[in-house]
This record gives structure tokens, sequence and C-alpha cells, in this order.
């Protein structure tokens, strides 16, 4: 056996102990209530009724189990992190099963408002726990490994790769109902990332965290990503020193403006914000008493600079604006009606999880 094979058979025995099962629960009544199109099986010309309870998988305590992913101990107190949207549901039950099939009743703590990044706590004592890496010293090209332990489906999944590019942006979709959330800043990794290890830790040859497990392209081969573990730190800090994790909000809807957005609306320019509600005729573009409508923000503006940082698919909106501390005041030039003019925006907390 060689020195690379030992070292990959003993990071994967240091890793696999403190990565986790999360499995999500609901009531039947409440499931068939909220999304009874979620149980319904289509058989091209009909709809089959969905099926009884007792013809559906149940969790241990006798919820219907809806979903699941994975997660990683980072405190041996019993702090978890997984993906936002494996957690995303709070009127679920969510169950954490350990690698030596102990389970745990998991308390949401936290959603990071603008990643796809959550903390859960469980009642443990001593739960084996992974260092944390640093994100910012992730080099192209350098081994990784994604693991997962997905509950019912392939548990004690490992699989390496490299890492294929980073600071990636990406628009997944989070859920079937079509829910999607814009990713920045993503690491790629052709190591395989699947559904079930969603909320898996990536790590590199030392053990260390470097990344969440976030999304695949379905369709490709080879292409998965990974939330930066730099940006989970920040929010165990925040969750630490606040209780919650704190995000600036602005408050509107946007596109970002590509070449193609430019000349689709005219737009003397190629790049920027466009305040848009984006085919939600029920939402608003710019939400009322938000500090972008204090400021002055209208739907169809485009955002050129905020705090005089030019907004393009490199640096996008929320890049520059989770760099500003709570509570300042900043300049932001809008384009609108051809014009340019320059506002002043208060940044406030984001008050939602």
């Amino acid at each position: 056996m060689s020195n690379h094979e030992e070292q990959v058979i003993s990071v994967v025995k240091k890793v696999m102990p403190s990565v986790v099962s999360i499995v999500v629960g609901k009531d039947y009544e409440e499931l068939i209530r909220e999304r009874p199109q979620d149980l319904m099986v289509s058989h091209g010309d009909h709809m089959d009724l969905p099926p009884s309870e007792e013809e559906l998988p149940h969790t241990k305590s006798g919820k219907i189990r809806v979903g699941g992913g994975s997660g990683f101990v980072v405190d041996p107190s019993g702090l978890i992190v997984t993906n936002k949207h494996v957690v995303q549901d709070s009127k679920a039950e969510y169950i954490v099963c350990t690698n030596t099939e102990d389970t745990y009743k998991a308390t949401v703590l936290a959603r990071d408002p603008l990643n796809d990044i959550a903390v859960i706590k469980v009642e443990g004592a001593n739960l084996p726990s992974l260092p944390l890496g640093d994100s910012a010293k992730i080099q192209l090209g350098q081994t990784v490994f994604a693991v997962g332990t997905a509950l019912g489906e392939f548990q004690n999944t490992v699989s390496a790769g490299i890492v294929s590019g980073l600071s990636r942006f990406i628009t997944a979709f989070m859920d079937m109902q079509g829910h999607a959330e814009r990713l920045r800043g993503l690491i790629q990794t052709d190591a395989a990332i699947n559904p079930g290890n969603s909320g898996g830790p990536l790590v590199n040859l030392q053990g260390e965290v470097i990344g969440i497990n976030s999304a695949v392209v379905f369709g490709a081969q080879n292409i998965g990503f990974a939330m930066p573990i730099n940006k989970v730190r920040r929010d165990l800090e925040e969750l630490k020193k606040y209780g919650h994790i704190r995000r600036p909000f602005l408050g509107i809807r946007y596109l970002p403006v590509t070449e193609l957005i430019g000349k689709r609306f005219r737009l003397p320019i190629k790049y920027g914000a466009m305040v848009l509600r984006e085919g939600m005729p029920d939402k608003h573009a710019v939400i009322p008493h938000s500090a972008a409508d204090r400021a002055g923000i209208k739907e169809a503006d485009v955002i050129m600079e905020l705090n005089h940082i030019k907004i393009d698919e490199k640096t996008m909106l929320e890049d520059i604006l989770e760099k500003i501390p709570l509570g300042e005041t900043i300049p932001v030039k809008v384009l609108r009606g051809g014009k340019e003019i320059m506002l002043r925006v208060d940044v406030e907390e984001h008050k939602h999880e």
C-alpha cells in the first residue's frame, strides 16, 4: 500500500465518526394539507391520489419521512453544520443519526439568510468533531474528499477528487417546489457530490473541513460545488456572540445584468443589479419600509456601484454587502431612466431566518 493510500484511509477514518445523517419528518395531515403534490404519482394521463399514511416511510418517532441529508459535528457539545436547504422547513422534525447509529432530536439554531448554511444542535456530549480548515488557502488541483452518510440510501459514502475551480457562481434549485437561490464564492470539485451527502464536509488531506457539499449540476459529470468553510466559521462566531447569524439586508429583488440582459432591456451598460420582481407578480421588487425603500431605490433601477465598488459577474451585490459593517451609511450609484444618480442607504440587519 502506498503512502498516499495510507494517508487517504487515515483521513477517512478520522472524518467519518463526525459525519451524521439528518432525517426530515412531518405529520401526515400537515403534509397532505401543505404539499399533497409531493405525494401524488403521475402516470401521464392521470395522477394517483396520495397514498395512505401506512404506505409511506416513517421516522422512529412516527412522522412521515420527507427528506434528509448530511451534516458534520463542529463542537463536542452537539453543534452540527449542514445546508440550509436540508433544514429549511420550520414545521418539520429533524432527527440526527450518528456513525454509531445513535439518534438525537435536533433543534435548528440558525439559518444563514445569504448562504446555504444552517447550524443545528443535539443534546449530546463528547461527540467527535471535525477541525475547520482555511478555505482562503485552497489551491486549484489539491486533493479533496466529499463525505456523506445519507440514511436509508448509501451510508458512509466517500468520494475523492480535486479542487477544479474557485469563486464559482450558480443558481441552485433547493427543493421540489422550485425555490432557487444564488450561491456565490463556491468551490468547484470533481469529487462526486449527490443529494444524499448534501450538507456533509469537503475535507483536505489533513482531515480539515474546507467546505460544505452544497450542490451538483444534474446531467453533467464531475461537477459539484461546496460552500467555503470560512463562511461557516463566521456564522459560528456570530451565533456565539449574538445568538443568531447577523447579515446585512437591503430589501430588493434583482436580476444580475449581463450582456444578454443589457440587450434585452436596452440598457447602456452590461453590468450591475437590475431591481426586478423576476416574474413574481405577487412580490415586491423593493420591500416596503426596507433600507432600499427608505433610500429611494425603485423597481427598474440598475444598481451600478455599492460603496464605490462596481457590481459585475465577478463581484455580486451580496459579496460587497457582506463586507460592510451593520449600521453604516454607504453611497449607491444607480442608473434610472438613462441617468446616473447617487443615493445613500443605511445597511441594516436581516430580520428573517
